[in-house]
């Protein structure tokens, strides 16, 4: 028996200082519950075990308390390892990735297939009840081409959103793998970013979680900010404050907010219940934007 699994092995301090998160989280869970929130995991949390893990629970966590996690995943770094392994050497211009037909069959096996499936089995694992989906399910999307240069790397055109709405009714949660068709039916590997924010205007989410190995938005120094309204964030944007490759989460996040998604957050997923920290607590974990310089929504 573990001490997890043996309460009266806690001290009466550990009791409670677990008393108080709780009752810390209970006025988040009311104003959150029932609440839409889209989820986007990439980055190095997915090639951590244990970062998926609680990344995972979190999400079960959410789920079992009547919010309606909606997950979207990327993959890249597992793309480009199985592209290697077949002696397909990954090309990128521009931060994205050239996708001829083989590497499209590779980013559809991994990305629609064992990723998305794994992440899936995790959340499942830990109480939710998670179904692993692609944007070519239901026609959830569809794809525009962004150049012949790029070859089949494309661009949300279109959502419809009846299959995540039936999803969550029913009490799932839906993984999204970020892949879709064209008009005339070619596949099509999409930025999972886009993709999540596309989902959240679409669907009215609340809230938009960017999570990847980046602890948020930085200052000069390389501390945190923790909070950033959409005028503030244009305004570190046009001095040159956010660059890199911060700089296109931040722009996906305004894309979001002007779309009508009330707040969105960039956090680090390799730390330890991160979800929950950011939305749970007072101070969060990450960077929180809103509309407006008002609190968190």
């Amino acid at each position: 028996m573990t001490d997890a699994d043996n309460p009266g092995s806690l001290s009466g301090a550990e009791h409670r200082q677990i008393a108080q998160a709780l009752g810390d989280a209970l006025p988040y869970i009311q104003r959150f519950r029932h609440l839409t929130m889209v989820v986007k995991l990439g980055g190095a949390a997915l090639d951590s075990d244990e970062a998926l893990n609680f990344l995972a629970r979190d999400l079960a966590v959410l789920h079992l308390v009547g919010m309606r996690p909606v997950v979207v995943h990327g993959g890249g770094k597992s793309v480009g390892a199985l592209s290697q392994r077949l002696g397909l050497e990954p090309r990128f211009r521009d931060g994205l990735r050239i996708t001829d037909s083989e590497t499209m069959e590779v980013v559809e096996m991994v990305l629609a297939g064992s990723l998305n499936k794994r992440i899936a089995g995790c959340i499942n694992q830990f109480g939710g009840s998670a179904v692993g989906i692609s944007g070519v399910d239901g026609s959830l999307l569809r794809a525009r081409r962004l150049s012949e240069e790029l070859g089949q790397v494309g661009e949300v055109a279109s959502v419809r959103t009846g299959l995540i709405e039936d999803l969550c009714r029913d009490g799932h949660i839906p993984v999204i793998a970020p892949v879709a068709r064209t008009d005339d039916g070619a596949a099509c590997n999409i930025n999972a970013d886009e993709v999540a924010a596309s989902l959240a205007a679409a669907l009215g989410a609340g809230k938009l979680f960017l999570v990847s190995n980046v602890d948020g938005v930085l200052d000069a120094e390389g501390a945190l900010v923790s909070q950033l309204d959409a005028e503030g964030t244009r305004t570190l944007i046009e001095e040159g404050a956010i660059a890199g490759g911060m700089l296109p989460k931040v722009r996906c996040a305004l894309k979001a907010l002007d779309a009508g998604v009330e707040a969105v957050h960039i956090l680090n997923g390799l730390h330890e219940h991160a979800v929950l920290l950011e939305l749970l607590t007072h101070r969060g974990i990450g960077t929180l934007i809103t509309r407006s310089g008002r609190g968190q929504p």
